[in-house]
């Protein structure tokens, strides 16, 4: 015997489905997701991190110092008045240097100064890019090394450098971020550990 509110409570087989819902799209699913069996979030580089959160202030002097050695590398090697795709090069900093090295030094220079103004997830995904970035940089200069395509005139002290900046801001990026063990408080833990920090255990 069926009950009379029963009855009420389902939807009749031929009516129309309410305004604004297609049926079978996300937005449809997602309400027919069984409250038991939550679906797993996906962890994204770009959550959300209070731009005056302490790990924002490590990320920014990352850029910041990197940044900074770059720009005044780069400015210093124009004023040698170097060609710009000139293999010799000249020496500045203690790294050779020309025209089109110099230029692209202001370029990454000026960019990872953005960085440091910016702070929070964009300067810790900006270290983190560049520095993967610079540790490949080094390794197909090293392979033009006494080539005459050496248009960045790089030489073996710019390779070991282009590796351990990489290194280093890459370091930067990933601190507290990146890693198997990260605190209670951190704020990346907590968002990819929901039930957790809610202190609802999983089913």
């Amino acid at each position: 015997m069926t009950h009379p509110h029963v009855m009420e409570s389902l939807p009749h087989p031929l009516a129309e489905p309410p305004k604004g819902e297609v049926p079978g799209s996300r937005d449809a699913l997602k309400e027919r997701v069984n409250v038991g069996h939550p679906a797993r979030q996906h962890t994204k580089l770009d959550e959300h991190l209070p731009v005056d959160h302490h790990l924002s202030n490590v990320y920014r002097a990352g850029a910041g110092l990197v940044g900074l050695f770059l720009l005044v590398f780069g400015v210093l090697g124009l004023f040698n008045r170097v060609w710009f795709f000139d293999t010799g090069g000249d020496e500045t900093l203690g790294l050779n240097t020309n025209g089109a090295l110099s230029t692209l030094s202001i370029a990454v220079g000026a960019l990872l100064l953005y960085g440091m103004v910016r702070g929070g997830n964009f300067a810790s995904t900006l270290n983190m890019v560049l520095g993967v970035l610079f540790v490949l940089s080094g390794f197909v200069n090293l392979a033009l090394l006494e080539t005459s395509w050496n248009f960045l005139a790089f030489q073996m002290e710019n390779v070991l450098f282009s590796f351990v900046v990489g290194l280093v801001l890459a370091t930067f990026g990933m601190y507290g971020r990146v890693s198997s063990r990260l605190p209670y408080d951190n704020p990346y833990y907590r968002t990819r550990n929901p039930e957790e920090v809610s202190g609802a255990a999983p089913r």
